[in-house]
């Protein structure tokens, strides 16, 4: 019989520093969602955690790194997300783009807070990390941008609109959710399945 072998404490202690990690970051989403950035302390996400203000600087040496730290977490996911969405076989560009816009809506509205916080508090951060933060969102809209130039050439989607006014009606469509998306008011799945279909339709120009 074979042995299971424990991991090594080097990298038990990693995983442990990973959890709490994401601990300090949720903490941070909900505070920030709930009492806004500004009037969230570093001490307020330390009495989240149960834990000391000075523990806390062990993970960040500014309130800022939390923002940011958070704010990469998020594209981090979402880029996974769009990695899996390109990778899948045999799509018409429309098809992939519907199921993109389903998608990502749903990581916004089962992640709220840190949806809320991405979209709203970005500017928050200095100049050099929020460029950091909006090339990375230039990507997204480059795919989004490109699949629907597809869908055009191939006479899918209405060739007479600017497909970056389009690629922008798409991405309100989808961010504007966190204004006014409540759980206890919406099923998540049937808001991200209505979005999805909204989007494709304003591209194929509502036949």
């Amino acid at each position: 019989m074979a042995t299971i072998r424990n991991s090594s404490p080097t990298k038990q202690k990693a995983q442990r520093e990973r959890k709490r990690q994401d601990e300090v970051l949720e903490a941070s989403a909900k505070l920030f969602h709930e009492k806004g950035y500004s009037d969230t302390t570093v001490q307020d996400v330390a009495d989240a955690l149960g834990m000391l203000k000075g523990s806390l600087y062990y993970y960040i040496d500014t309130k800022e790194d939390l923002l940011f730290n958070l704010l990469v977490q998020v594209h981090d996911e979402v880029d996974e997300l769009l990695e899996e969405v390109k990778a899948m076989p045999g799509l018409t560009p429309l098809q992939r783009l519907e199921i993109y816009v389903r998608r990502l809506t749903s990581y916004n509205l089962y992640n709220l807070d840190r949806a809320t916080v991405y979209y709203h508090d970005v500017d928050r951060l200095s100049e050099d990390r929020r460029s950091v933060i909006m090339a990375r969102r230039k990507s997204e809209n480059q795919f989004v941008a490109r699949l629907i130039r597809q869908a055009q050439q191939d006479g899918d989607a209405d060739d007479s609109m600017d497909a970056i006014i389009l690629t922008n009606f798409v991405f309100s469509t989808m961010i504007w959710t966190y204004r006014w998306y409540r759980p206890q008011g919406f099923d998540a799945e049937m808001v991200a399945d209505l979005c999805s279909k909204f989007a494709i339709g304003g591209i194929t120009g509502f036949p």
